[in-house]
């Protein structure tokens, strides 16, 4: 495999980005990823020795099955096509010349959770094992991925202790009509997906945008009305982001972060922030999400809306 192009919805399509930055920079493979509604309607170039990846947590979503039929009619088309699913029956499983399962179990609620902390699992091994088969990683390196994954659980565990003080700052989104996510790097499609989830469960409009791009047009938006939340690892684009949440701050705007347990933000800059650890190294998107899930589950509780069955959407999206 030279290059890979991942096709999915939502959530997944969020899982899809992440992978983007994980593959890229430990095999340095070129990946692309859509939306599937978007694909599937369009000629893409399929350059030699390129698989397709598609993901979806039930296998059924109409638009994804319909890109991964419309990919396998091509010639001469992708040398293999790839599901990620956690329903182990699943049509796209199925029709998919290969695939890898979540195993997350039945996920009751509309909005994924589990289904998207496991995707990323999924397809860091994904990004892991292409780096290896292609000759890019060390022994050693290969050794320190399945440690970082063996103490993932207990890292994510340390991550939903969090919850008693993310409820606290939660009250602070309850009767807010809108709300600004930022994000760095592999972080942003992390803030996108915080972004969805408040907008799922609790109706509040949400948008998420690269930090880098404050400046080119959401700032315009930013007041004492509107809460900025980011989310803040330790790596290299921090001072970055620091820099990023003094341009918030300076325009009367209310700042929530996600933040590295070790990371020092200047308290005038930041009202409220969420000490989460684990957010450092390759697996600190998967740690990052669990406290922003909790932040769109709380704020729905307290406004009253139904956490699970969020209006007009369903669990699987079966039609166009």
């Amino acid at each position: 495999i030279q290059a890979l192009h991942i096709v999915a919805c939502g959530t997944s399509y969020h899982a899809g980005l992440v992978a983007k930055y994980w593959i890229e920079s430990l095999a340095q493979i070129p990946v692309s990823v859509e939306v599937a509604s978007e694909y599937r309607y369009r000629e893409p170039a399929i350059g030699p020795n390129t698989a397709l990846v598609c993901i979806s947590q039930s296998g059924e979503t109409a638009d994804t099955l319909a890109a991964l039929r419309y990919a396998k009619e091509r010639a001469p088309g992708y040398v293999t096509t790839i599901a990620i699913c956690n329903m182990p029956g699943a049509t796209l499983v199925r029709e998919a010349d290969l695939r890898l399962l979540t195993n997350a179990g039945v996920e009751v609620g509309v909005a994924s959770t589990k289904a998207f902390t496991t995707q990323l699992a999924v397809l860091y091994w994904l990004a892991v094992v292409l780096a290896k088969n292609h000759g890019r990683l060390s022994q050693e390196d290969e050794q320190a991925a399945v440690d970082r994954m063996h103490r993932l659980p207990q890292v994510v565990e340390q991550a939903t202790s969090q919850a008693e003080g993310i409820e606290k700052l939660s009250f602070d989104l309850v009767d807010k009509a809108h709300c600004l996510f930022l994000g760095r790097g592999v972080h942003f499609p992390v803030a996108l997906e915080g972004a969805l989830k408040l907008k799922e469960i609790s109706y509040i409009h949400a948008e998420a945008y690269p930090a880098g791009e404050l400046k080119h047009g959401p700032l315009a938006l930013v007041d004492e009305d509107m809460p900025v939340i980011t989310v803040a690892p330790d790596d290299h684009l921090l001072e970055k982001l620091k820099s990023n949440l003094q341009e918030v701050a300076a325009r009367g705007g209310e700042l929530i972060n996600v933040v590295a347990d070790h990371v020092h933000l200047d308290e005038t800059d930041v009202k409220h922030s969420v000490k989460v650890a684990g957010l450092e190294g390759a697996l600190s998107p998967i740690v990052a999400s669990i406290p922003l899930q909790l932040l769109a589950y709380y704020v729905a509780l307290h406004k009253g809306t139904d956490v699970d069955r969020p209006r007009n959407l369903a669990k699987s999206v079966t039609v166009e």
